[in-house]
């Protein structure tokens, strides 16, 4: 059974990769490889943390009824989501990993899509780039 690594956040962009991400599983006879990364410290105190468990419950309710077979992973490593998110496909022989995006102005591409410019150039297996509805 193959492997769709898909990187998650509460947002649109989360919700549009995680859909794509259930319909490419199904259309691959794979399981999906849920990532939700952190760095921690200070960025994750108990009540976010607790809000991330609620979001996950979500997600695991979602994937439940899609009726596909899935992992969640909640990283707090301190770690870049992008690197988090290869490192689990390299190690799971992903065949496809999701991201979703956002629509940006042109200095926000330039500044803030450093994790996704990261995954698209050095994931080993093909990246699929979901824009979320604005």
């Amino acid at each position: 059974m193959g492997t769709v690594v898909v990187g998650f956040v509460p947002k649109p962009e989360g919700e549009a990769a995680l859909d794509r991400a259930i319909e490419e599983a199904k259309l691959r006879g794979a399981r999906v490889v849920v990532v939700n990364s952190h760095r921690g410290g200070g960025e994750l105190d108990d009540v976010e943390s607790a809000r991330v468990d609620k979001d996950m419950e979500s997600v695991k309710a979602k994937l439940d009824a899609a009726g596909v077979e899935h992992e969640l992973r909640k990283l707090v490593r301190g770690f870049e989501p992008a690197e988090d998110l290869i490192s689990i496909a390299d190690a799971a022989g992903a065949e496809l990993i999701v991201i979703g995006l956002r629509r940006r102005s042109p200095v926000g591409k330039l500044i803030l899509g450093s994790n996704a410019q990261r995954i698209l150039l050095d994931a080993k297996c093909p990246v699929l780039a979901v824009k979320a509805d604005s």
